[in-house]
């Protein structure tokens, strides 16, 4: 079976009735976690971003603090996991201040990491990705935001 296309989509739920939109949104809720969590924050946190953002740096913090340090293996493994949840909630939020702000967060949580990342090839390569990343972002953003991150990273030395 293939998947109709979004325009699609949206002219036969233009057809819909209330009620039968809401059935869809209950099923569709139950097949995968991602959609339940994307339909969670557009229901109860779109409208605080600030707490959705404080919220998510507390999970990223919970992360970071049981990461399994015996082992560079272990190691890259959970930061890409933790990478994986941040741009997964940045993809929710749908907005770049959000985007940059988490990635800032991380990058930061990742330079005071225990062990010193620039002994490892790979997360160091991670790292300075992100890095790249944050900076094409901030070109996208309004000058005074531009500012207030860069003085965050300048702030976190990444």
């Amino acid at each position: 079976m293939k998947a109709a296309s979004v325009s699609q989509l949206k002219k036969e739920l233009a057809f819909r009735s209330q009620d039968e939109l809401l059935e869809l949104c209950l099923r569709l809720s139950k097949f995968k976690k991602e959609n339940k969590e994307l339909l969670t924050y557009l229901l109860f946190e779109s409208d605080n971003e600030a707490e959705f953002i404080s919220e998510v740096k507390k999970e990223i913090d919970e992360q970071f603090a049981g990461i399994n340090t015996r082992t560079w293996y272990f190691i890259k493994k959970s930061v890409r996991k933790i990478l994986k949840d941040v741009k997964k909630h940045a993809r929710y939020s749908g907005k770049t201040e959000t985007e940059v702000e988490l990635l800032i967060y991380f990058c930061a949580k990742l330079k005071s990491f225990p062990k010193p990342i620039h002994r490892n090839k790979t997360l160091q390569n991670l790292y300075e990705r992100q890095l790249q990343l944050i900076n094409t972002k901030l070109e996208k953003l309004h000058e005074d935001l531009q500012y207030d991150y860069r003085l965050q990273i300048e702030e976190f030395n990444l």
